[in-house]
């Protein structure tokens, strides 16, 4: 995980669930992690998965990520390259599926109503800032636990880098 990185925002609006996240219908068909990336948002947003680059932002409403607690609604994410989630708050489940996965979800509930779909923002993970021609923001930086998961790309290879374990 970049300390810094810098992308376009992605704007939605409050209880943006996991079924329009990656849908339901692909739950027990596909299991290949580049495959949930191409339906990433496809019931929300059919531009997403074909014009998202890394390191763009989703900047959503209040209670991201609620409903099921499939995982693929954030390895698909992870998968296309989004480089974080800022929202007010998040799904208790899909907050841990994100970190676990090493998808970065900052809560704030101050950025929803500033930036705008198509604007650029930077994100400086280390300094807990949100940075954008609209202004900056702070928000509490990871602590040391979760900014190394985040820098692993996800719990587990976190745990096998910390246990020594090769691939």
């Amino acid at each position: 995980m970049e300390k810094v990185i810098k992308g376009r925002v992605w704007k939605y609006g409050d209880d943006v669930n996991t079924d329009v996240i990656f849908p339901g219908k692909y739950t027990y068909t596909v299991n290949d992690p580049e495959e949930m990336g191409k339906h990433a948002m496809e019931d929300l947003d059919p531009e997403f998965t074909d014009k998202v680059e890394p390191g763009d932002v989703i900047i959503a409403g209040k209670n991201f990520g609620c409903g099921s607690s499939r995982e693929q609604a954030a390895v698909c994410l992870k998968v296309k390259g989004v480089g974080a989630i800022i929202a007010p708050s998040f799904s208790r489940i899909y907050f841990r599926n994100g970190v676990n996965n090493g998808l970065p979800l900052i809560t704030s509930s101050e950025v929803q109503n500033v930036f705008e779909h198509g604007d650029t923002i930077e994100i400086d993970f280390e300094a807990g800032e949100i940075r954008g021609d609209k202004g900056t923001f702070s928000f509490p930086p990871f602590n040391e636990f979760v900014f190394g998961i985040m820098e692993a790309g996800g719990l587990i290879p976190y745990t096998r880098k910390r246990m020594g374990i090769d691939a």
